[in-house]
C-alpha cells in the first residue's frame, strides 16, 4: 500500500494518500482530504528505513564514526554528540539539547560541566548516563 505525497494547487497544502495498491495510484485521480480538489502534483517523498537497534549500535560502534571529530573543538563535539544522538533514536531530553547547543556555541566542556554538576558521570566527567543515554494531512484513497 504507497502512500505518495501532493501538492494541492487548490488549498496549496502538502497532502499524503495513501493509496490500496500501486494500480490505484497510477489508474486513479488523486483528490485532496481537505478540500476536495483534483489538481494535485505529485511530490518526491523523502525515504525513511527500518533498522533494528542491533544495527544501530553496530554503527556506534564503528571506528570510522569517529572520523572527523576533533575532542578540542567545542563545535566538532556538539556534531559527534547529535550524530550519536540520532542513532540511538531516544530523546534525549533537554538537558542534553542544552550541553549540545552551548558545545555549539564554542563553550568549553570543562565549563560547561562546572555549571551543570548533575552530568557527571561516575568518573566526574561528562557521562552519557546523566543525559538519558544508556503535520502533514492523511488520505485514504
Amino acid at each position: 500500500m504507497p502512500i505518495y505525497e501532493y501538492t494541492c494547487h487548490d488549498c496549496k497544502r502538502r497532502v499524503s494518500l495513501l493509496w490500496r495498491s500501486f494500480a490505484d495510484a497510477d489508474n486513479r485521480q488523486a483528490v485532496c482530504p481537505r478540500c476536495g480538489g483534483d489538481h494535485l502534483t505529485r511530490l518526491i517523498s523523502r525515504v525513511s528505513v527500518v533498522r533494528s537497534e542491533e544495527s544501530r549500535l553496530d554503527n556506534l560502534a564503528d571506528p570510522s564514526a569517529l572520523n572527523g571529530l576533533d575532542e578540542n573543538d567545542p563545535k566538532s563535539l556538539a556534531r559527534f554528540m547529535r550524530k550519536m544522538a540520532s542513532e540511538t533514536g531516544e530523546d534525549l531530553g533537554p538537558e542534553f539539547g542544552e550541553v549540545v547547543g552551548r558545545l555549539e556555541a564554542g563553550e568549553d566542556p570543562e565549563a560547561i560541566e562546572k555549571s551543570m554538576p548533575d552530568l557527571a558521570g561516575e568518573d566526574g566527567g561528562m557521562g552519557m548516563d546523566g543525559m538519558g543515554m544508556g503535520g502533514d494531512d492523511f488520505g485514504v484513497m
